[in-house]
């Protein structure tokens, strides 16, 4: 069951596991133009189930979280301050999971604070955001043209949804509720990502690290995540067949599955 509470303005979801065992809890951090809700339907219940106790934050302007109406002044750094903030509201430390934007704000939040461990899913890479922006104009204009409309606070439609975050099947009733609950972005927030707001390499703690990416990316391809496990002299794994969205495409339990095995590495 999935439990929803406030901390300091900040929307917190929560899942539980019916038979706890003796593993670290997890905190999932989102990507942009999403919130804590894309945790809750595919991997707090099922990392629950395997007996961790889960949670999921919407950071500053998304989701049930305060400051909506602000959101274009939100910076990298106020993510990571609103991720200390769950943090410390928690018995335990947790493994952070970030996946896109939020693999960015959980290097950010290494650069202050430890970990025991980060699992980087399509992760945002250390050298920001410019490769990928670029990489996406020449593939797909359309396409970045329509995602910098909804930068802009206009509306998409569930083909422009499906294209840049689906490479297989989609359930359509899962994509028109997704396309309901997506929204704006920090323009801050994205400058950041893109040259202002880099991670310091040489501050970063280094606790143990997942790298995972999708073959069918399209906003953060492939090569990148690679060059992020590079950056971290790391191995990565790319899913075939997947598309940016690895939490709902069909097969996303292979990408659970995966973070799991390396979770079960961390135990004493």
């Amino acid at each position: 069951m999935i439990i929803t509470r406030q901390i300091d303005g900040i929307e917190v979801f929560s899942c539980l596991p019916a038979q706890p065992r003796p593993l670290p809890p997890l905190l999932f951090v989102h990507g942009a133009f999403a919130g804590g809700w894309m945790w809750t339907e595919t991997f707090m219940p099922w990392f629950a189930e395997a007996g961790y106790a889960c949670h999921a934050l919407s950071l500053r302007g998304h989701g049930g979280s305060a400051g909506r109406e602000h959101i274009d002044w939100h910076s990298i750094a106020d993510y990571v301050d609103d991720v200390r903030r769950v943090v410390e509201s928690l018995p335990e430390a947790p493994v952070l999971v970030g996946h896109s934007m939020g693999g960015f704000v959980v290097q950010k939040y290494l650069e202050r604070h430890q970990a025991p461990g980060a699992a980087l899913v399509c992760s945002v890479p250390p050298q920001g955001l410019v490769a990928s922006q670029f990489h996406l104009l020449m593939l797909k204009p359309q396409l970045f043209l329509e995602l910098n409309r909804i930068m802009g606070g206009d509306y998409t439609d569930t083909e422009t949804l499906r294209e840049a975050l689906f490479a297989g099947d989609v359930d359509e009733a899962m994509l028109a509720a997704w396309l309901g609950k997506m929204q704006t972005e920090s323009h801050r927030a994205i400058w950041d990502m893109s040259m202002f707001n880099l991670p310091n390499l040489f501050a970063m703690h280094r606790p143990p690290m997942l790298i995972l990416g999708a073959e069918a990316d399209v906003l953060v391809p492939a090569f990148l995540v690679q060059s992020t496990g590079h950056t971290y002299g790391l191995p990565t794994h790319i899913f075939r067949g997947m598309g940016h969205a690895v939490t709902h495409e069909r097969e996303w339990q292979q990408v659970a599955a995966m973070l799991r095995d390396w979770l079960e590495t961390l135990r004493p």
